[in-house]
């Protein structure tokens, strides 16, 4: 398993919907309408090889995601926040573990629902780590061949929603730049007061990606690999990032330590 040292605290339902077009020519968003979610088995050993610990909620291999969940969740409410993007400085730093077990570890919070979208269209890998199948997926759904309601995962997890990118998108940055990415992200946020949406984003020194839909969301977690980034990666992080609701840095891959209740 990956140790996560949270470093800083700065600061389902279901759905359909269609696409139609504006008079600039531009692919928008209708009104969307929950109905249905897909519900999709998971299974323990592909979850335990891709370091996802957090499923179980009664293991205590996931209080380090319980941890970073109470600091999250506590100052996302007192500013009424709804959105988390998750980075990194680089690839490799373990953003898309931290995401999923996050998400996770959020919905077994009583109160809150969790959807945990790949927005890392260059590299896609929440649905791989969790296994799922993928006959469509957000692809579909950016192309205009799938209605959201066909392309939402319910990994069998009490209010637990997944929306997941099954392969590369061409042109990723002028994607996430366009009104039907904008008005998804719109929608997610405001359709129930208690989901907390999770965006796995690409890198963020990696392309123009995360500069270009950053603005969208309320906050921003930004995962750093001990040992991996250098703090010249991390200081160009910090400054791409000055304007954003940096909530707060972790610390990914530390040594482990043992602790006793005592």
């Amino acid at each position: 398993m990956e140790i996560i040292k949270p470093a800083s605290e700065k600061a389902e339902h279901q759905a359909s919907s269609s696409l139609v077009t504006s008079s600039s020519g531009q692919p928008t968003l209708n009104a969307l309408s929950y109905v249905q979610t897909k519900v999709v088995p998971l299974r323990a050993e592909h979850l335990e090889r891709n370091r996802i610990v957090a499923y179980n909620k009664n293991s205590n291999m996931g209080g380090a995601f319980d941890l970073l969940r109470t600091q999250i969740l506590r100052t996302m409410e007192e500013n009424g926040w709804r959105t988390l993007a998750i980075t990194s400085p680089t690839p490799g730093a373990g953003k898309t573990v931290m995401a999923i077990n996050l998400a996770m570890s959020i919905a077994h919070h009583t109160t809150k629902t969790a959807l945990l979208v790949d927005f890392d269209l260059r590299r896609p890998k929440v649905g791989s780590c969790l296994g799922l199948t993928m006959e469509t997926s957000l692809n579909e759904f950016l192309s205009g061949k799938a209605e959201l309601q066909d392309v939402l995962v319910n990994p069998t997890l009490p209010r637990f929603v997944v929306l997941p990118t099954r392969e590369p998108v061409p042109l990723s940055t002028e994607v996430l730049s366009s009104p039907v990415v904008s008005d998804l992200i719109s929608d997610l946020r405001e359709r129930y007061a208690s989901r907390i949406v999770i965006f796995d984003l690409p890198p963020l020194l990696s392309s123009d990606d995360v500069i270009t839909v950053l603005p969208q969301f309320d906050c921003v977690l930004l995962v750093v690999a001990n040992g991996e980034n250098s703090t010249k990666e991390i200081e160009e992080c910090l400054h791409h990032l000055a304007t954003a609701n940096l909530i707060g840095t972790v610390l990914n891959k530390g040594e482990q330590q043992n602790r006793s209740y005592y």
